[in-house]
């Protein structure tokens, strides 16, 4: 497509920015647009992926047909069957007339699913089915229906490690994944921050009748320098908290950083850590171990500084008389509680041998020490204290923890949060 069709369509859908990537994206849903195939659209949470479906519906033979957005990760696992393909009248308790279902209700549009990496397998194998027949059949029904659907789906999530874990089907993939469409993250898109940045200012000015806010140079400089983890959504949230607190309507570097949160950790723990930027964290677990395996070999060091520092007292004849158990060790020794970075204190029980038994290698103090670090302690914990902070709202801690909300539920009932 030429630039001035480009630019028809980035102000008819309000996409602001001339990165090359995004220019690619929206040519890309343009020229599958006519067709029927799957589109898959990928990047991160943020980037503005809801506009795409709308230019693949509005440029297809669909366009007067129905289109439905359909968040995945915000339906409950029990009844996203029924949301999508419908239900019959008593098909469980609560159901108490029929529904038609999404499936049906878009025949001859679109359905833009997203979150689709959320889906429970079961429901992935529905939904496997419509892409290749365009069947499906109702909660509590045995009859099969047909359906004319257009599916453009999106995700966050990486579907090639969801399938490796088994989150995902692959087969599903493949048909989801015919158009890729990849949406660059905003720390990508270079000058785009400052023209969105003057854009979301404008609406915020017309919105509350104010004059519209403007950047110092300095300001602009560290609008660019910024990682932006939230993307365009972050980048409005703040235009829009300073439109309306400061009354000074120039933006000075100074002011612009009361409104930049830190870093969050999973983007400064590699740092943290003394990791060299070659080296990258394909997830946010990865990470977690590669701080626990630290904490771990931490730990690993204060016990044998604990045992070199027992062995020397005892060889200097200063240790104190202790009655020894029948297995010969100290039993009275007090414990050394090891403080770790994340909070969980690592308990060191120091036990050191008798003097009966000098004639014996001391053995690695790594046997009798009782150690806390479990991955799915620091998960608990994590979730406990997202929840205490919003005061048991599962949506704000979901949100804050940067899960779905049905992997928060499912944590919770696993954990005994509830």
């Amino acid at each position: 497509m030429t630039k001035a069709e480009i630019q028809q369509v980035k102000l008819r859908f309000g996409i602001i920015g001339n990165n090359i990537s995004l220019l690619r994206a929206i040519d890309i849903a343009i020229q599958v647009a006519p067709t029927d195939l799957s589109v898959l659209i990928t990047g991160e949470s943020g980037v503005g992926k809801e506009s795409f479906p709308q230019i693949v519906h509005q440029y297809s033979r669909r366009k007067h047909g129905q289109y439905i957005a359909v968040n995945c990760g915000a339906i409950p696992e029990g009844t996203i069957d029924s949301e999508l393909f419908g239900h019959e009248k008593g098909a469980f308790t609560g159901a108490i007339g029929e529904r038609k279902g999404y499936f049906g209700e878009a025949d001859g549009g679109t359905i833009f699913l997203d979150e689709v990496g959320e889906l429970p397998l079961p429901t992935q194998a529905r939904l496997l089915r419509v892409l290749e027949s365009g069947e499906f059949i109702k909660v509590g029904s045995s009859k099969v229906q047909k359906t004319d659907v257009r599916i453009v789906a999106a995700t966050n999530v990486n579907l090639a490690q969801a399938i490796a874990d088994g989150r995902f089907r692959e087969d599903l993939y493949y048909r989801l994944n015919t158009v890729p469409i990849q949406i660059p993250s905003l720390r990508e898109r270079g000058d785009d921050v400052v023209l969105l940045f003057r854009k979301f200012a404008s609406d915020f000015a017309e919105k509350y009748r104010m004059p519209a806010i403007q950047l110092t140079e300095d300001a602009k400089q560290m609008l660019l320098s910024y990682s932006w983890p939230g993307n365009v959504r972050q980048l409005k949230n703040i235009t829009e908290q300073i439109s309306i607190i400061e009354t000074n309507r120039e933006i000075s570097a100074s002011i612009l950083k009361g409104y930049l949160p830190a870093q969050d950790n999973a983007q400064r723990l590699p740092a943290l850590l003394g990791v060299k930027s070659a080296k990258g964290f394909e997830s946010e677990r990865e990470i977690l171990y590669q701080v626990l395996f630290d904490m771990r070999q931490d730990v690993t060091d204060l016990k044998k500084l604990v045992h070199e520092i027992m062995t020397e007292r005892e060889v200097r004849g200063n240790a104190p008389h202790m009655p020894s158990t029948s297995s010969g060790y100290y039993t009275s020794t007090p414990a050394v509680v090891a403080p770790v970075s994340s909070g969980i204190p690592t308990i060191i029980s120091p036990s050191v041998k008798s003097s009966h038994d000098d004639d014996e290698d001391i053995q690695d103090t790594e046997e009798y020490v009782e150690e806390s670090l479990s991955l799915d302690e620091v998960e608990k914990e994590m979730i406990r204290k997202a929840l205490e902070k919003h005061h048991g709202k599962r949506k704000s801690a979901a949100k804050d923890l940067n899960i779905s909300e049905r992997t928060l539920y499912r944590k919770i009932k696993e954990y005994g949060l509830e």
